[in-house]
């Protein structure tokens, strides 16, 4: 049965949400231009005041390169990624405390990045909410990523117990299934400094000397080479790194800024026009479409969550983005086989290139979505 993001709506009492990668002018007067090369990241200030930011960043290289806004502890406060060589993206990022952050080019969207200091001083801005929209999609969105985190954990034990006990076949069937839940809440994974690279690291992006963990590598494991003397070694630690993010989704303190709910919206659509639909996630499983699916889902929840703020600021584009929406589930239907899909190295070329203009026509409305909450919350 199709877990569709409506679907769990229920199980997650979503409102609505959306922040973080958007499309907008990129002539904005107060936006800090950034400059990004293969070997450097120039920003034309390091300094800026609390509030609403805006970044308009130009790849000047040769490689693919990503922008992230780091506050303390390496936790992204937004990113905007899949900036192709040529091309300038803007990114809107809700900044409320004053204090010292960190804008990060990732040429090659591997390693660290190449980071720039960015102060931030006035006072403690907080969003206009006067009529609980903004509350209720950050509440919301909060509710889904802990119940996705929750069925994370339980799946990956699942799974992990097959790798250990050398079921090789009930590992395979697993592994799609436990990724299923991760891939509906990476971009909030990838806020928690090295964790997404432990769990989801493939290997064309391991650097020398980096040790290899995660998803994939036990992919590998069971796809190609067989599983290993440390490969229940590899097992364990997956296990603990979900069980990682698992406490920090759960922790008191972790909170959601509603501007970065559609940065997430649109950062998950981007993870499959990055890398998903030229077939080099699951390399080795050809296991893509179900995390296309799982992409999906997540941003349609995240869309959900802000549903109340579209549709009080732009009803107009909340029927849009549904559309489109409901065109991409049709044509990812179209791969089912019985509660799976098929294997996507049998999905032709120009099956491919239809998906990806649908992605495309999809992330284009949901790229405005950011400018919405933006104004809802007086940014």
């Amino acid at each position: 049965m199709r877990r569709t993001a409506y679907a769990l709506t229920a199980v997650a009492v979503l409102p609505l949400a959306l922040a973080a990668c958007t499309e907008k002018s990129a002539t904005d007067s107060d936006a800090v231009t950034v400059t990004a090369t293969d070997s450097s990241c120039e920003v034309s200030t390091t300094e800026g005041v609390t509030g609403h930011s805006t970044f308009a960043v130009t790849n000047n290289g040769n490689k693919v390169t990503e922008f992230y806004v780091f506050a303390g502890g390496d936790r992204a406060m937004g990113e905007v990624e899949n900036i192709g060589p040529g091309l300038t993206r803007q990114l809107i990022v809700n900044i409320p405390e004053p204090g010292d952050y960190e804008l990060s080019c990732r040429p090659g969207m591997v390693g660290d990045g190449i980071r720039q200091p960015f102060t931030v001083t006035g006072d403690s801005q907080a969003a206009t909410d006067a009529d609980g929209r903004l509350t209720e999609a950050a509440d919301g969105y909060r509710r889904y990523i802990r119940s996705q985190t929750e069925a994370l954990v339980a799946t990956t034990g699942e799974f992990v117990a097959a790798v250990k006990a050398g079921n090789v076949e009930e590992a395979k069937r697993l592994f799609p299934l436990a990724r299923t839940y991760f891939e509906r809440i990476e971009p909030e994974a990838e806020s928690f400094g090295d964790l997404d690279p432990r769990l989801d690291l493939r290997e064309a992006d391991l650097e020398p000397g980096q040790e290899w963990t995660g998803f994939h590598r036990l992919e590998k494991d069971l796809w190609v080479t067989g599983l290993q003397p440390d490969s229940a070694a590899v097992a364990d630690q997956l296990t603990a790194d979900v069980q990682e993010l698992s406490g920090l989704v759960n922790a008191e303190d972790y909170t959601i800024d509603p501007t970065r709910i559609a940065g997430d919206a649109q950062g998950l659509l981007d993870e499959i026009s990055t890398s998903k639909i030229t077939g080099e996630e699951d390399i080795f499983s050809h296991t893509d479409l179900y995390d296309f699916r799982a992409n999906v889902d997540g941003s349609q929840a995240a869309v959900a969550a802000l549903r109340p703020v579209l549709d009080a600021q732009d009803p107009a584009l909340g029927t849009a983005i549904d559309a489109r929406f409901a065109e991409l589930d049709a044509a990812l239907d179209q791969y089912r086989v019985g509660e799976g899909f098929v294997s996507y190295d049998t999905v032709t070329e120009p099956q491919r290139q239809e998906l990806s203009r649908l992605i495309d026509a999809l992330a284009a409305e949901v790229s405005k979505v950011q400018g919405v909450v933006a104004e809802a919350a007086g940014l």
